[in-house]
């Protein structure tokens, strides 16, 4: 299967093995510019890996990728994926701002700029304020916004989440869901996320990607026709929720 579209981000044939167990078979997508794409499926369908294949820490056995049309043997388009873990990863011996700037090290960027788009990532979150704080003074969902601050400071042209939310309670998750949101508006990042949650899928995504196991591969791809913001008590809501979650059961 060829993809045409322009895209921002475009997988043909991605397959990968380890060792002699199949875990993933044929996976083809793209995804628009500004486009929040989720991958949905129970565990053990790959969601993950196929997360780490399209950020460059895995390679795939088969198949190809791209990214606003680049390969991904190149590394100029490559240098501007963000990935947010599950886990928030502030190392405890640093401030909020050197957390954030963490992300710039490893570039030419001077020590003066690193501040400087430290402070201006945790503006777009609503942390300013915290910058001199330690991480083990914040709270659950402000360390998640330290995590996105860090994650957006690199400028990326594609941000990758691995339920980097699961961990939070209900009212702080729905929060970070409108942060997201909005700074997704702000930017017009590209996003790709990884859950588990039906209606988390339902309340971002553009678009969901049923994933079914064993091995990993599509099972449908959804679109999410509903204007925002999606409220979980909204009929419309409750319903794509449950019809999506039918598919996943099924999967």
């Amino acid at each position: 299967m060829t993809i045409t579209v322009e895209s921002a981000l475009e997988l043909n044939g991605i397959g990968k093995h380890f060792g002699a167990l199949e875990v993933l078979r044929d996976i083809n997508f793209a995804v628009a510019p500004g486009e929040i794409v989720a991958l949905l499926g129970a565990s053990g369908c790959g969601k993950s890996t196929l997360l780490n294949i399209i950020s460059g820490l895995l390679g795939a056995d088969r198949g190809t990728l791209r990214l606003d049309g680049e390969p991904s043997s190149s590394y100029t388009q490559w240098s501007r994926v963000a990935y947010m873990f599950q886990e928030d990863r502030l190392l405890p011996w640093r401030s909020v701002r050197d957390n954030v700037a963490f992300g710039l090290e490893a570039t030419s960027v001077s020590h003066a700029e690193r501040i400087q788009r430290a402070d201006a990532a945790l503006a777009l979150v609503g942390l300013e304020p915290f910058s001199a704080s330690w991480p083990h003074e914040l709270s659950g969902g402000m360390r998640s916004r330290v995590a996105l601050a860090r994650s957006l400071v690199v400028e990326p042209t594609l941000l990758l989440m691995d339920e980097p939310f699961s961990k939070l309670d209900p009212q702080t998750r729905s929060q970070m869901h409108d942060e997201v949101l909005r700074l997704q508006t702000l930017t017009g990042a590209t996003i790709v996320f990884v859950t588990h949650d039906v209606e988390e899928a339902v309340i971002l995504a553009d678009r969901v990607v049923v994933l079914e196991p064993r091995p990993g591969r599509i099972r449908e791809i959804v679109s999410v026709n509903l204007p925002r913001p999606r409220v979980p008590t909204d009929v419309a809501v409750t319903e794509q929720t449950r019809q999506l979650r039918l598919k996943v059961v099924h999967a």
